[in-house]
């Protein structure tokens, strides 16, 4: 049972009412994630900005696909995993592309292969990534924006697994068909 509530319009602090509005009006429905953010109308609106800004950073569908579910995947989100399926659906990004994120297979080229490395290091290593591996990188066609752009990724991906952890906050019903635990789940 979740520690956190799911609010909706009704129940929550009057300072995310707004916000939730902007998801209802956004996603035809109020993200059970944006339901439990509300508690602080702080973290909701930054979470909102985050998404927002990183989706309109140079990365295009496929790439924002790359960091969002390697941050995911690695933080072991069991809601965000499907939410991104779902939205990567929804963007029309390959699914070859999704379904080797979720199985931590390879990626289909090399580009997204790097991508998907240096995402997963700069995850892993709290942003200590090698020279080595931040040649690959720009060699692969990637900017320094784009380097950057991976850590604004993952600042939103952090609110949001956290949170989702610590709420074990239902899939959306949307999202269900895409349900997803780790590999080595025993639940």
């Amino acid at each position: 049972m979740s520690t956190l509530k799911i609010h909706n319009t009704d129940t929550a602090p009057e300072e995310s009412k707004a916000l939730l509005e902007k998801s209802q009006k956004a996603f035809g429905m109020i993200p059970n994630l944006h339901g439990v953010l509300a508690e602080s109308p702080g973290t909701l609106e930054a979470y909102q900005m985050l998404h927002e800004v990183f989706q309109n950073s140079s990365f295009n569908n496929e790439e924002l696909t790359v960091v969002w579910q390697t941050i995911n995947v690695e933080h072991e989100c069991h809601y965000c995993v499907p939410a991104h399926t779902g939205i990567a659906n929804m963007m029309k990004v390959d699914p070859a592309i999704t379904e080797a994120l979720r199985n931590q297979t390879k990626m289909p080229n090399e580009k997204l292969q790097t991508l998907h490395e240096t995402t997963l290091s700069i995850v892993r290593n709290r942003g200590n990534v090698s020279k080595a591996e931040l040649e690959a990188f720009y060699a692969a066609g990637f900017t320094k924006r784009q380097l950057l752009e991976i850590i604004l990724g993952i600042s939103q991906k952090v609110i949001s697994n956290y949170s989702n952890h610590i709420a074990e906050t239902p899939v959306d019903e949307a999202f269900k068909k895409f349900e997803w635990k780790p590999e080595n789940s025993v639940s």
